[in-house]
């Protein structure tokens, strides 16, 4: 493990662990830890080494001197880009692979779209970024929505009776619901959940120019999405695939929990 000390942001924490040599930084999904990833321990980490790296208000990154405030108010993009700028300067410029899950997928979009030429690989698993998900842009862009984020977040009831209406309501299932649920029943939490999504709404990438750079430097592109998965399906992201040349694309027997050893053995198993 180790740490990037990036100057205006903070401290950001990475795992490292994999038995291949070929660099791949990785981004997890929301209340996980770059640790996240080490479930696909034959089909990803026998080829790469993995720095996987916690996201703010998860493991051990942490903000420096940020005020409630400039939390709100979102992280600028830009700092993206200095994850791997100082990541390099530990490293050494090289080529790098891109690996990431859920609402991390839009930090991996971002510095495929300022590094195109040193990305061999990209694996994105029930993709944020790409598709996007109306809840969250009404709760973190709306308004009202970002208004309602924020009284929820003080009221120990209000976020639990919300989980249940969208579960009444079929926008979540029971999987998501447990999931969401575990990550509001304190005030903490639920601090933690309000300030990681306002913190990253801006860092949404520029989706046509994605698929403009996958196919014009013909990065590997292998996109994972739950066949279940009421958070990040396929369908959305359809047009999408459509425009990209020579993306490998699986859709898996699964919700959106996929970092899983099932997930590790359905890649194992695919045909060569």
């Amino acid at each position: 493990m180790g740490f990037l000390q990036i100057q205006g942001l903070g401290t950001v924490h990475y795992h490292q662990y994999g038995t291949g040599k070929k660099p791949m930084l990785a981004f997890h999904g929301y209340g996980m830890t770059g640790k996240q990833f080490r479930v696909l321990e034959q089909s990803i980490l026998s080829d790469y080494s993995v720095y996987g790296f916690d996201h703010f208000f998860h493991g051990e990154s942490t903000l420096s001197g940020w005020t409630e405030k400039q939390i709100l108010a979102g992280m600028p993009r830009h700092f993206v880009k200095q994850y791997l700028e100082e990541w390099f300067k530990i490293y050494g410029r090289q080529r790098i692979s891109l690996m990431a899950y859920s609402i991390g997928c839009n930090l991996a979009l971002i510095l495929l779209e300022e590094y195109p030429d040193l990305i061999d690989e990209i694996i994105l698993m029930a993709p944020d970024g790409l598709g996007g998900y109306k809840g969250f842009t009404f709760l973190q862009h709306n308004t009202f929505g970002r208004m309602l984020f924020k009284t929820a977040t003080k009221s120990k009831w209000l976020m639990p009776t919300i989980l249940k209406t969208l579960k009444r309501l079929n926008n979540i299932d029971e999987s998501l619901y447990t999931i969401a649920y575990n990550e509001i029943d304190t005030p903490k939490k639920r601090h933690d959940v309000f300030y990681t999504l306002n913190l990253i709404r801006f860092l949404q990438p520029d989706v046509n120019k994605v698929i403009s750079l996958i196919n014009q430097y013909h990065i590997k592109t292998t996109l994972i999405f739950g066949h279940d998965d009421l958070l990040f399906p396929m369908k959305p992201v359809l047009h999408v695939i459509d425009q990209l040349t020579e993306a490998d694309v699986h859709e898996v027997p699964m919700g959106h929990w996929l970092v899983t050893p099932a997930l590790d053995m359905y890649l194992v198993n695919l045909p060569v």
